[in-house]
């Protein structure tokens, strides 16, 4: 098996599996081995499950051989991040204080993942609790970027996008409470996609309960689609699930965007964005009038800021979560995730439901501004790159660990539909991010605009062979 399988698209794969052109132990060996190479240099991976993976392709080959119907994910290797349960495999959630805890069932996208045929091959490593946009705890070390090791390849879904972005699998499942599937994606230059809340159940319960999504990482949009149309719809054990269909997503990926109504918005009123970024994401929004869009520039999305709403819920839950550790055993957690857990522990309670109902004005100004278009562009990112071991870019010192980001986490405050597609490369020849957000359960309006997009650009833009 030559070298191009590891950046061949699921697609693809799962079109020569059922062919019997390629044979799921073979594809499942292969990204073991690539994941066991790499772990020196990129750090992918908080645990490996060769004996788990090998017996489950050895049953999806046995499937095709005797001609038995194929799910729509079948023989296809797979990762899920450590913020994901995985039946009696550790569940440490990037964290010293989880070391040795073992999850006791799946999370229901992981058992649909395997349902629809796919092979786990492994964990991949998130910041401690998924509290920062960048690839390090003090659990799993640095995780780096397969385009240039002295970068980060974002977070915290880390693993999983270096992973996919070496060409270990061909998509992952990831975590996003306030970016982390978008972040990576943009940082790789894969898709990533935030389904809207709830499409994708979540459980066992996440610390971030009101914020929290999973979805898939990939290097292509239609790859995106096929593992999101395996893992969405409702599951009783999430109090959250949306009960209504799940859209056409892989049809969604093929149609026409003419016509649509496109916002596109450099800073959302408030971001401090570097001007390559803006000049990059602005001529990709560009492209969606060559497509047939109208495409306005709304500078001004948000009266204010939404960072203090999104800390006040977001820290506060892993803060009680972590509660017992940040008074009693502080030196086991990474010190900048303890620091920011603090203040939001301290929060008084008049204080904090303010910023409850300011979460839920926020949610009414965007429903009426998506009245107005069919689609809000940005960047994902103000930067185009920052160095491994670094948390926050150091002109922009100012901000905390997450609210540096400045355009992700608004879109877990409202819930909507949102992902990231590569727009281009800068001039240090890092991915930049177009982040492009859709009207409330409107998932396949953003698979049609990620989708038109990519068309638009070369084959294989998005993909550095490491």
């Amino acid at each position: 098996m030559s070298a191009d399988f590891d950046y061949m698209s699921a697609q693809e794969m799962r079109r020569r599996v059922a062919a019997k052109e390629i044979s799921p132990v073979e594809l499942t060996q292969r990204a073991l081995d690539k994941a066991q190479a790499t772990q020196d240099t990129l750090n992918c991976f908080f645990v490996l499950m060769p004996e788990e993976a090998l017996k489950a392709a050895r049953v999806a080959e046995d499937a095709v051989m005797r001609g038995a119907p194929l799910g729509l994910l079948h023989g296809l290797p797979f990762s899920a991040k450590d913020l994901m349960a995985v039946g009696g495999v550790r569940y440490a959630s990037g964290s010293r204080t989880m070391a040795d805890n073992v999850a006791a069932a799946d999370a229901p996208a992981v058992e649909r993942a395997k349902a629809a045929g796919a092979i786990l091959i492994g964990k991949t490593t998130t910041s401690e609790f998924g509290c920062k946009p960048v690839g390090d705890s003090p659990l799993t070390g640095v995780t780096r970027h397969p385009w240039n090791l002295d970068k980060t390849p974002g977070g915290s879904s880390a693993g999983a996008a270096a992973s996919v972005a070496a060409g270990i699998t061909p998509f992952a499942l990831g975590t996003d409470g306030g970016g982390s599937i978008r972040i990576p994606a943009s940082f790789t230059g894969l898709v990533g996609i935030k389904a809207h809340f709830g499409r994708v159940p979540v459980w066992p319960a996440s610390a971030t309960p009101t914020l929290a999504h999973v979805g898939p990482l990939a290097r292509s949009v239609e790859d995106a689609a096929l593992m999101l149309s395996a893992i969405a719809g409702p599951d009783t054990r999430d109090p959250f699930g949306v009960t209504g269909p799940v859209p056409d997503l892989l049809g969604a990926a093929k149609a026409s965007v003419a016509g649509l109504r496109i916002a596109y918005s450099p800073t959302f009123g408030y971001a401090r964005p570097d001007a390559e970024v803006v000049e990059i994401t602005r001529r990709a929004a560009m492209q969606f009038q060559e497509l047939g869009c109208h495409v306005e520039e709304v500078d001004a999305v948000f009266d204010t800021d939404p960072a203090p709403l999104w800390t006040a819920e977001f820290y506060a839950g892993v803060g009680i979560r972590l509660r017992n550790f940040i008074e009693n055993q502080r030196d086991l957690l990474d010190p900048a995730v303890a620091d920011v857990l603090e203040p939001a522990l301290a929060q008084e309670m008049r204080a904090y439901y303010t910023r409850v109902f300011e979460r839920y004005a926020l949610r009414e100004k965007m429903r009426l501004f998506f009245e107005r278009f069919d689609v809000l562009l940005s960047p994902v990112l103000p930067v185009t790159s920052l160095d491994a071991g670094v948390n926050i870019p150091p002109h922009l010192g100012d901000r905390n660990l997450v609210s540096w980001v400045y355009y992700t986490y608004p879109f877990n405050l409202t819930g909507q539909p949102g992902a990231s597609v590569c727009a281009g490369t800068s001039s240090d020849g890092m991915p930049v991010g177009l982040q492009i957000i859709g009207g409330a359960y409107r998932e396949d309006v953003v698979v049609r605009a990620a989708a038109a997009y990519e068309r638009t650009q070369p084959q294989g833009y998005n993909v550095r062979h490491f």
